[in-house]
């Protein structure tokens, strides 16, 4: 029966929460919706942060699980990490989408401190597989921006079905980060013959290291080998 009530307590709060706002809810409202005493709720829940945070649970636990997914992949490359995060990240989203609507009211998550030091955490940590391991200052603003890009149109669409909002968030996604050119610009140019700084910097860092092939370095900046060898130091 404990359990039973805790559950209908974080359901009436978060549908209160979600109808007037996190601040212009109290305790004294939910016990009321729910038939309790302000005493009976407070045992559970002895205050409405923690309320908050026990709604935000299985929010933090499955990024964090998704997270650690895609890090712990076996044989994966960088690009593949970088859209197992993505796309991990993105069903997450989905599946909590009420509760992400309730953070964009009034941001109810950040009164919690160990609710948003959870989350901050986890999200540096996926920008970081987002951004890659030799990233410069570009890669990790285009890596936010992407982390950004995932969240935003589920709480601004959630009232689409996923099946249309999960594909067109990740060609959003996937035009910020690999560039693609059109499809009809593409058949008739190819790759491209030149490169802009910010990417042989990145080439040359990723040569350096010795812990990508030629072949794979020009194929995650989307030039030919050719290409790429004419911007790498000579042996």
């Amino acid at each position: 029966m404990t359990d039973d009530t805790r559950s209908r307590i974080l359901q009436v709060a978060l549908d209160l929460f979600a109808a007037q706002g996190y601040h212009a809810t109290s305790i004294r409202e939910i016990a009321e919706r729910l038939g309790l005493t302000k005493t009976a709720v407070l045992y559970h829940f002895p205050s409405k942060d923690e309320i908050v945070a026990a709604l935000a649970e299985p929010l933090l636990t499955d990024m964090e699980s998704a997270i650690d997914a895609a890090n712990r992949a076996p044989g994966s490359d960088e690009r593949q990490k970088r859209w197992a995060v993505i796309e991990g990240l993105l069903d997450v989203w989905l599946a909590h989408r009420d509760l992400l609507r309730l953070q964009m009211r009034d941001l109810a998550l950040a009164s919690e401190g160990s609710v948003f030091e959870r989350f901050r955490d986890a999200a540096y940590l996926a920008q970081h597989l987002i951004a890659g391991p030799l990233a410069d200052h570009v890669d990790r603003i285009r890596a936010a921006q992407a982390f950004g890009m995932l969240s935003d149109p589920v709480v601004m669409f959630a009232d689409l079905p996923a099946e249309m909002l999960r594909p067109a968030v990740l060609a959003g996604v996937e035009r910020l980060l690999e560039e693609r050119p059109e499809p009809q610009k593409a058949r008739r140019r190819g790759r491209p013959g030149a490169m802009m700084p910010e990417a042989v910097e990145r080439a040359r860092r990723m040569h350096a290291s010795g812990e990508h092939t030629a072949a794979e370095i020009a194929r995650l900046l989307g030039v030919s080998r050719a290409t790429l060898y004419r911007h790498l130091p000579p042996h």
